[in-house]
């Protein structure tokens, strides 16, 4: 199939394309274009208007300060999964990264275009939610940061209003005793996963002093295991504890379809859930944020 009939749009500036998704009715905007154009193929997706932010300069690069990195919407996969800035200070994000797709999908996918197109599969949402990043986003009333946790509003659909495009991704520098891991489970490789699972966990000696956990492809949006995180502050990490993080992602309710059945999903949450802990142990111990 081929997309509907629509006008291309290709704005220089932030300001230009927030104009545009203001005046213009029945507009969507095209970032990396990974996952709008199939749906335009598929007719999945009718926009009579195309607005096409790949050439704002604004919207790209890679910055650091004191305590935070600071990433373009725009900033591709690949740049992400190659900066050795992010690498240093937010390892889980590199490793999350070499998860999405191909690599030919990452030379062309933005970090922004899987953010606000929140495919339950998609692996940057998982990541997003352990790591609490803050977006900010821009519109006809100004500038706002929103909270990636109140960023979701049903399937495939964010918070933006109809004017609002999302701009950058702030998120802080790992801890020096911050362990990390990103497991997923997929069909075949470079497939959406059919769970995955991120961590992020601080020891104070054998004792967690700070656990955060996200589980993806059971919900419309990534998970926080709450209860698992509290249940792990000040214990250590031992197999009983690992058990009963696991019993926690078994038990959430989730949705499944004929391939992978909700049983089969909660399986598989558990098991990549134990998983990542222990692996984001093993490396909060050596020491490594690398």
């Amino acid at each position: 199939m081929k997309p509907v009939p629509f006008e291309y749009h290709a704005p220089s500036s932030i300001p230009d394309a927030i104009e545009l998704l203001r005046t213009l009715p029945n507009a969507r905007v095209l970032a990396g274009g990974q996952s709008l154009v199939p749906m335009l193929n598929l007719r999945a997706a009718t926009p009579s208007h195309l607005i096409d932010i790949g050439t704002i300069a604004d919207l790209c690069g890679i910055h650091e300060t004191a305590d935070c990195l600071h990433i373009g919407a725009m900033t591709t996969q690949r740049q992400i999964e190659r900066s050795q800035v992010i690498r240093a200070h937010c390892p889980l994000l590199t490793e999350t990264v070499s998860h999405v797709g191909h690599q030919q999908t990452r030379n062309r996918g933005t970090i922004g275009g899987s953010l606000c197109h929140l495919d339950p599969g998609a692996e940057l949402p998982v990541a997003a939610a352990v790591l609490e990043v803050t977006l900010t986003v821009e519109g006809r009333n100004g500038r706002r940061k929103l909270p990636f946790e109140k960023f979701s509003a049903g399937y495939l659909t964010t918070t933006l209003e109809t004017d609002e495009i999302l701009t950058q991704i702030e998120i802080h520098k790992a801890a020096p005793n911050e362990g990390y891991a990103f497991v997923e489970f997929n069909q075949r490789p470079a497939d959406f996963a059919v769970v995955s699972v991120a961590v992020l966990l601080a020891l104070d000696s054998e004792r967690v002093s700070s656990a955060r956990i996200a589980v993806g492809g059971i919900d419309f949006a990534p998970v926080r295991l709450v209860e698992a995180e509290a249940a792990l502050a000040g214990a250590i990490l031992d197999r009983d504890a690992l058990d009963a993080a696991g019993g926690i992602a078994r038990a959430l309710a989730c949705e499944g379809d004929e391939v992978s059945p909700s049983e089969f999903r909660q399986h598989l949450a558990g098991v990549l859930v134990r998983r990542a802990l222990k692996t984001a142990a093993d490396r909060a111990k050596d020491g490594r944020n690398a």
